[in-house]
């Protein structure tokens, strides 16, 4: 699988990425060592999960999992923290919260240090350069090789990625946001990627498939063994099946069929391809899903297809979100 750069750094990462958001919930031991193992054996090295999946049960597995299963230089271990699972306060970004997350997170791995550790979300109750201060302290103990965030707003990235690079011999710059991007979900293309791009964060998106909607499984139903039908997930979906979003699946499903692919490598290639980004990062149920996932290595979309499907699902950009002078 080709690498490729985190943003302006020298890490380098599978273009594609492993996601463990279900496993230790909807994916058993078994299942996972089947994604990972094949995951590994098609060359991908970027493995990605959170304290808060399966409250601390997906890295747990992950753990156990490169103690025989895959060496565990082989992989790009990013984790996240900042989650919480309270009523009161979903986000906490204390130097004492994040740096108490990281260590419980090494201890679940069974690891002496992650490879990308990334803030889960922004907490506007704490002081960013508090929070920043968290991620200097986890490189410069060796506990973390390189930080990132995720679903920071184009402003809160901005500041956060700018405050690292005012002090670049004390503080260390953001390799990495992690945000939702895919055909269904291009929200970050009004402010968030243009600053990425100009500050050299690399980009992972998640839910690259739309929630799993631009595989076209729920073109005309919804599957019973389905996301959208089980009882926890169904309200993740729903956003994605309005009439807007079946207009952007029809136009995938059109451009499969003529390319004699699948939605779901058209979905995948469009994304991966788009500037900025790094690696989308997958999650699969089963590692059948995965390997069809991983199958989209060989597959470059033309440039007519991407065109028109970048047409059919263009965001509505107004003042001030692009150059005044274009609008």
């Amino acid at each position: 699988m080709e690498q490729r750069h985190l943003g302006r750094t020298g890490l380098r990462v599978s273009r594609l990425g492993l996601g463990t958001l279900t496993w230790a919930r909807d994916t058993d031991e078994h299942d996972a060592a089947e994604q990972l193992k094949a995951f590994w054996e098609a060359g991908g090295t970027l493995v990605d999960t959170a304290d808060v999946y399966a409250d601390g049960g997906a890295e747990y597995l992950l753990g156990r999992l490169c103690e025989g299963l895959v060496p565990r230089r082989d992989l790009v271990i990013a984790t996240k923290a900042g989650s919480v699972l309270d009523a009161d306060r979903r986000v906490d970004g204390s130097r004492r919260h994040l740096l108490d997350a990281l260590d419980a997170s090494l201890e679940r791995l069974g690891t002496d240090y992650v490879d990308l550790w990334q803030l889960h979300a922004f907490d506007p109750h704490t002081p960013l350069e508090e929070t920043l201060q968290a991620l200097d302290i986890a490189v410069a103990t060796g506990r973390a090789r390189y930080v990132g965030v995720s679903n920071f707003s184009g402003w809160q990235l901005a500041k956060a990625a700018t405050w690292q690079l005012s002090a670049p011999t004390l503080r260390t710059r953001l390799a990495g946001t992690q945000m939702e991007y895919s055909l269904l979900q291009r929200g970050i293309e009004r402010e968030l990627l243009p600053a990425a791009r100009d500050l050299g964060v690399g980009l992972l998106p998640s839910s690259p498939l739309g929630r799993g909607v631009l595989t076209g499984k729920y073109r005309h139903a919804t599957p019973a063994d389905s996301r959208g039908a089980s009882e926890q997930l169904a309200p993740f979906v729903a956003p994605y099946l309005d009439d807007t979003a079946g207009r952007i699946v029809e136009a995938v499903s059109t451009a499969a069929d003529g390319l004699a692919v699948t939605a779901l490598q058209v979905a995948l290639a469009w994304v991966r391809d788009r500037p900025g980004v790094t690696a989308p990062v997958v999650g699969a149920r089963t590692a059948q899903q995965l390997r069809a996932a991983l199958s989209v290595e060989t597959l470059s979309l033309p440039d007519e297809i991407c065109r028109a499907l970048d047409d059919v699902s263009a965001p509505v950009h107004h003042y001030p979100d692009h150059d005044w002078s274009t609008l």
